[in-house]
C-alpha cells in the first residue's frame, strides 16, 4: 500500500490539464475584460472626434447644415464602430464661454443663498423660471458659445460585465463647446423675473 501511495504521489501525468483548468477561467476573464475596456475606449474616442468635427462644421459662417444633418454625421461615425448604439443629442447656447453651465444671476435680498421669496433674477434663457443652468436649448445664434453633448448607449461587446456585477450596457458621453461664427449681431436680450 505504501508503494502504491508513493507511485501515485510521484506521478505527474495530467497535472498540466488540472493547472490549465484552474488558470484558464481567470485568464479568459482578464482577456475579455481588457478587450471590453479597449473597445469602449476606442468607441469613446471615435465619438469625441466625430462631435468635434460636426460641431466645428456647424459653427462656420454661412454653414447650411441643420442640427439633424450634424447629428447624422456623428451617428454615422459611431454606427460604423457600434451598429446597435442609441444616441441622444443635446445643444445649449450661452452668451459666452464663461457662462457655460453657470446659473442665472439673481439678487439674494434675504441672504439665504437661494433664489426664493420673490427675489429678482435675470432670465437669460427666457423660460420664465430661475435655472441652475442659464443655457438656451438649441444651436443659438451669432457669437454664442454652444455646448454640444452626445450620449451613446450600447450593449457591451463582450459578456464579461454581468459576471463581475457590471451593467450589460455601456454609456459614453462626449461634450464640446464652440463659438458660432460672427455672421450676424449677437442677441443678448434677456428678461427679468422674480423667484418663487
Amino acid at each position: 500500500m505504501r508503494r502504491l501511495a508513493s507511485r501515485i504521489a510521484s506521478d505527474t501525468r495530467g497535472a498540466t490539464i488540472v493547472e490549465f483548468a484552474l488558470v484558464a477561467p481567470v485568464l479568459l476573464m482578464a482577456t475579455m475584460g481588457i478587450f471590453d475596456l479597449g473597445y469602449n475606449t476606442y468607441t469613446t474616442a471615435m465619438l469625441q472626434g466625430s462631435i468635434q468635427q460636426a460641431a466645428r462644421g456647424a459653427t462656420i459662417e454661412g454653414s447650411q447644415m441643420q442640427s439633424a444633418q450634424l447629428d447624422a454625421i456623428v451617428a454615422s461615425a459611431v454606427h460604423a464602430v457600434v451598429p446597435g448604439a442609441t444616441m441622444t443629442f443635446t445643444r445649449k447656447s450661452y452668451a459666452s464661454f464663461s457662462k457655460v453651465g453657470q446659473p442665472e444671476d439673481y439678487t439674494d435680498v434675504n441672504g439665504d443663498g437661494t433664489c426664493d421669496a420673490g427675489e429678482p433674477f435675470e432670465d437669460a434663457n427666457r423660460n420664465g423660471t430661475w435655472d441652475r443652468d442659464r443655457g438656451r436649448s438649441g444651436q443659438g445664434g451669432a457669437r454664442d458659445a454652444v455646448l454640444y453633448t452626445v450620449d451613446v448607449t450600447y450593449p457591451r461587446a463582450f459578456p464579461i460585465a454581468p459576471l463581475i456585477g457590471m451593467s450589460p450596457t455601456f454609456t459614453a458621453r462626449a461634450k464640446t463647446v464652440l463659438r458660432n461664427q460672427p455672421y450676424n449681431v449677437q442677441d443678448q436680450t434677456s428678461v427679468t423675473g422674480n423667484c418663487p
